[in-house]
């Protein structure tokens, strides 16, 4: 099984110490609304709603490479009815060395990829990193050969590996990287490789050039400071030279780009405009506090905090918003259960989707125990939703004592809407009122269904009028 390393007190621990060193001195509340932020679609023009989980396997490589990720792993994350995977890639077994490209590994990408398809699963490659790369100990990412120090010290952190971010080796080869004009090139003809490989591929839906960006700290600055140059200055560039050479072989996926770390702490991005037309902001969600292993508190303020900041950059820039990760530690603590309904209420205010961390089978973050079984409250995020909905979607609501779902919206003619419904013990009953109607009424017990909902009309065009599902506990009949 993959590591499922902690990131412990780390990013606080971090914060506190780089405010030390560069300091020049030494139920969740109602949100903003969705105005403004576009929703992701498809090649439909329906609106898409994203539910799903991270598939990583930090710990092998080479031959053994994406061992974790089974067909099992792909078909469990579908029986619960979740629709999106975020895989992660890692450069350092792409290029083992400079300009040969591992045909082996790419076959294994493909296959995972093959198993997405045949379960319905749309999938984002993810470009992933853990404090660079392999030239830092164990970590994954950028290769070992596209890693320059300076000769500058490093040293490893076991108990708080997110605190090696911060060594002065690791942020000056993230300095590098995006500064020394081959280490630029070399990123770019990876991305076209690999985005000229998948193009093709039916369960891709899009590309994350790089999870986590960070770099190098100057005298004088903190965290956040630092955090906003770097993302206006050096991270807004990347992704422009990536996305220009994902274009040159792919013109129809998103490319999904990320802000650094330090917007999870409910921060506004300094990330630029990328222009081009399918681009996604995906922040990441998490709370220092609760990555530390403590609980979730409700009166703290921060959920709130980071939606106030997280849907400035998508207003500002007019891009829709997946969150590529989030999750706690530890999620059998008392007020999990609390955390988990706001978040996903929250996330649902601005975002058109997300992907947990990360499905796998074992304990800490993992979605499931070794015998299968969800662990403590994420249960909780597999609940009915709408993954296309044909026309302009209105209200969407969950109650979570109830375990009912309504949904609202402006149908489009001869468009069809689809429902996902994770199985439950007494199925679901689905009541549509408005020029629609479902392909069926109920869903038997134990059972996930995929519920169609037809609107009436013979072409996709203008809105015909106001649909409203239910779905709620209970197969009448059956």
């Amino acid at each position: 099984m993959p590591k499922r390393r902690s990131r412990t007190a780390a990013f606080l621990a971090a914060i506190s110490c780089v405010l030390t060193l560069f300091a020049p001195g030494a139920h969740a509340a109602e949100a903003p609304p969705r105005s403004g932020i576009p929703r992701l679609t498809d090649e439909h023009g329906r609106a898409l709603t994203l539910r799903g989980w991270n598939l990583a396997d930090k710990e092998h490589r080479g031959e053994r490479a994406l061992e974790d990720i089974t067909e099992r792993s792909l078909s469990d994350m579908a029986g619960q009815g979740f629709n999106f995977a975020r895989l992660a890639v890692f450069w350092d077994d792409l290029e083992p060395r400079r300009g040969e490209y591992s045909e082996p590994y790419l076959r294994k990408i493909e296959r995972v990829l093959d198993w997405a398809a045949k379960y319905r699963v749309r999938v984002l490659v993810d470009a992933h990193q853990d404090v660079y790369g392999p030239a830092f100990g164990d970590h994954r990412g950028i290769p070992a050969w596209a890693t320059r120090t300076d000769g500058l010290p490093y040293r490893q952190h076991p108990d708080d590996w997110f605190a090696e971010y911060f060594e002065p080796a690791v942020q000056a080869a993230f300095e590098h990287l995006y500064e020394d004009t081959d280490l630029r090139l070399a990123q770019t003809r990876m991305w076209q490789v690999l985005a000229g490989r998948l193009a093709g591929h039916p369960a891709v839906l899009g590309y994350d050039p790089i999870n986590e960006p960070m770099g190098r700290l100057r005298p004088g600055e903190d965290m956040f400071t630092a955090a906003r140059r770097i993302e206006a200055t050096q991270v807004t560039p990347m992704y422009r030279r990536i996305a220009r050479a994902i274009r040159a072989v792919d013109r129809k996926h998103w490319i999904f780009i990320e802000p650094t770390p330090a917007a999870g702490e409910g921060k506004p991005t300094g990330l630029g405009r990328v222009a081009d037309p399918k681009i996604v902001y995906a922040p990441h969600f998490y709370n220092a506090a609760m990555e530390a292993g403590r609980d979730y508190d409700p009166a703290s303020g921060w959920l709130e905090a980071y939606e106030a900041a997280v849907v400035r950059y998508p207003r500002e820039h007019r891009v829709p918003v997946v969150v590529g990760e989030w999750g706690p530690l530890d999620s059998s603590l008392p007020h999990m259960g609390r955390f988990y309904e706001d978040a996903v209420a929250s996330i649902g205010r601005y975002a058109s989707g997300w992907a947990s961390w990360q499905w796998c089978y074992g304990e800490t973050y993992c979605a499931m125990d070794r015998q299968g079984r969800f662990r403590p409250n994420k249960e909780r995020t597999a609940r009915p939703y709408a993954p296309a909905v044909a026309g302009t979607p209105g209200a969407e609501a969950y109650d979570p004592g109830a375990r009912s779902y309504r949904l609202t919206y402006r149908a489009s003619p001869g468009g069809t809407t689809e429902l996902s419904l994770p199985p439950a013990p007494h199925g679901w009953h689905v009541t549509v009122t408005g020029p629609a109607r479902a392909d069926t009424a109920t869903v038997r017990p134990g059972r996930r269904g995929t519920v169609l909902v037809h609107a009436r009309g013979r072409a996709m065009g203008q809105a015909v009028g106001a649909v409203t599902v239910v779905v709620a506990p209970g197969a009448p009949g059956v």
